[in-house]
């Protein structure tokens, strides 16, 4: 295991492999956000060294349009069929730097960062998951140090909303992405002990 005590998911375990997976369509208004939400953020991630995540944050969260299934395809063809993780992730990475934008999020007083992958996928029980995905800010430290947290170079987002699309979620906030070898899934590798935890989530 990488960093502080790296944490290995399995997709499935947090349901985000059905939204990589779901056939939706990808389509929005230009320009007018197809969703609005925010959400009250707990970190219970402490390092001793270097930048630190706050505490308690208020996200807000916009989604502009749904990444189309060719997108989803694409990236997951370099996760299958680049062997090695470092390559794989740099690939990765990459690709979907050059994605167009699907929406931002941000905390609530801090400039908002670009979304590059959103999907959903609905429940049985009703009410449907969002899984957002985008690159993850690196500051001067982490540029210049280069710790281990810069080969876990994404941010991953899960909102598993109800009907009334008021819910809860989670933040990865460092994280790699790579295939098992025994059972061929995808895994997320996570830096940190515990995700983000995204509490309250409401719609704007």
């Amino acid at each position: 295991m990488m960093g502080t005590a790296g944490t290995k998911l399995m997709f499935s375990a947090v349901g985000i492999a059905a939204s990589l997976a779901a056939f939706l369509p990808g389509v929005s208004a230009q320009n007018k956000p197809v969703e609005q939400f925010t959400a009250f953020a707990i970190n219970m991630n402490r390092r001793p060294t270097g930048p630190n995540l706050p505490a308690t944050a208020t996200i807000d969260i916009r989604i502009e349009r749904w990444s189309t299934d060719a997108e989803r395809d694409a990236l997951l063809k370099i996760v299958r069929e680049e062997s090695n993780v470092n390559r794989a992730n740099q690939a990765l990475l990459r690709a979907l730097q050059q994605l167009p934008r699907v929406g931002t999020f941000r905390e609530a007083t801090s400039l908002a960062w670009d979304l590059r992958f959103a999907r959903q996928n609905p429940l049985d029980e009703g009410g449907r998951r969002i899984v957002l995905a985008t690159d993850r800010p690196i500051g001067f430290w982490e540029a210049s140090t280069r710790p281990r947290t810069i080969d876990y170079p994404f941010t991953i987002l899960q909102l598993q909303l109800d009907k009334a699309n008021r819910g809860e979620g989670k933040m990865l906030a460092d994280t790699r992405i790579l295939i098992d070898s025994k059972t061929n899934d995808l895994v997320l590798e996570h830096f940190d002990i515990q995700p983000v935890r995204l509490n309250q989530i409401r719609p704007r």
